[in-house]
């Protein structure tokens, strides 16, 4: 019997990633335990810095770890198009010519008018199992917040393309591609906010603003389905378009197509998650895939670890295996087709 075994990660296949909340050795540990080779972390405090990125590096490195990918946040000015957006946008830029010098390849962001998680709630699911579970009955009549306002489609689209024009032709210049996170939830309106990643007209809208692959997106298979859509022809559009700059892995079961679903284990759902895998391997993906949003384990709940993103390392074990195992089975699947 011919061993799997040789199909691992390679510069041209997806990454396996998880998040991590601090670089204690603990940490780091249990992250390499699970055959986790890269993290992603995030950090607010903008502008980013040559040392403090490189810093961060530094100490991964040494538990054998990369940094594939960060998160940036704290320029809500430049979201709603407001005073001093022009400066948020000026520290946006700082930390993306700081990840390109240190070779930091990934920034992914944020660009919602609202994020409506007033909407989720716990489900149970096999053996009691807790699971994220999202409503739009429970929160549609929501009003604004005064901190944030009520922002049209037209307007967020206005402010997008702003912020993109600016910062694309830096990170293009530095070596850094953007992943904006999808809405997610995906409602069509938010506390009286349009959310313009909220649909895959709205996806396919961001790429075209500047033609880039610097200007990518966070392909999430899940948020795929809850817009009723399909995650592999989803995955191949934006694929051949070289538009996906980071991977969410996780499965769904929609019942109202943007306004209810319920997001389950891996093995169940409706999305084929060996078929996005073979989609990327196909592709040759070769950035970070991050099984994210595990299931609450019982002893995940009475012994959180704070460590690791959500507190729910059980529950990263189990998706982390899952994603392993698929990677490899989409991996052998190519090698004998070809």
């Amino acid at each position: 019997m011919r061993s799997t075994g040789n199909f691992v990660e390679t510069d041209s296949t997806p990454k396996l990633c998880l998040t991590v909340l601090n670089l204690e050795p603990r940490t780091l540990r249990r992250v390499k335990q699970l055959g986790v080779d890269t993290v992603l972390m995030s950090d607010s405090n903008i502008p980013w810095t040559y040392e403090t990125i490189s810093s961060r590096q530094a100490t991964l490195s040494e538990a054998g770890l990369t940094l594939g990918n960060m998160m940036i946040a704290g320029f809500p000015n430049a979201i709603y198009g407001r005073d001093g957006r022009d400066e948020d946008i000026e520290k946006v830029i700082e930390s993306v010519r700081a990840a390109g010098k240190t070779g930091l390849p990934v920034v992914e962001y944020n660009f919602y008018a609202h994020r409506i998680t007033e909407g989720y709630r716990k489900a149970e699911g096999r053996g009691g199992a807790k699971l994220e579970s999202f409503d739009y009955d429970r929160v549609k009549d929501l009003p604004p917040l005064p901190e944030e306002g009520a922002h049209s489609l037209d307007e967020m689209w206005g402010n997008i393309t702003y912020f993109l024009k600016a910062v694309i032709p830096v990170a293009v210049e530095s070596g850094v591609r953007l992943a904006l996170h999808p809405n997610d939830p995906p409602p069509p309106i938010s506390r009286g906010s349009g959310q313009i990643m909220g649909s895959l007209e709205g996806w396919k809208k961001l790429v075209d603003i500047i033609d880039s692959p610097a200007n990518g997106m966070t392909f999430d298979c899940g948020v795929t389905r809850e817009l009723g859509e399909d995650p592999i022809e989803v995955c191949r559009y934006l694929g051949e378009r070289d538009r996906i700059n980071h991977v969410h892995f996780r499965n769904v079961i929609s019942h109202i197509p943007r306004e209810k679903y319920t997001e389950v284990f891996l093995d169940q759902g409706e999305v084929d998650m060996l078929g996005v895998m073979q989609e990327l391997v196909r592709q040759q993906y070769p950035r970070t895939l991050y099984p994210e949003h595990p299931p609450q384990m019982d002893v995940d709940l009475e012994r959180p670890d704070e460590s690791i993103s959500s507190g729910m390392f059980t529950g990263f074990a189990y998706t982390v295996g899952y994603a392993r195992a698929t990677m490899q089975a989409a991996l052998a699947l190519e090698h004998s087709a070809s």
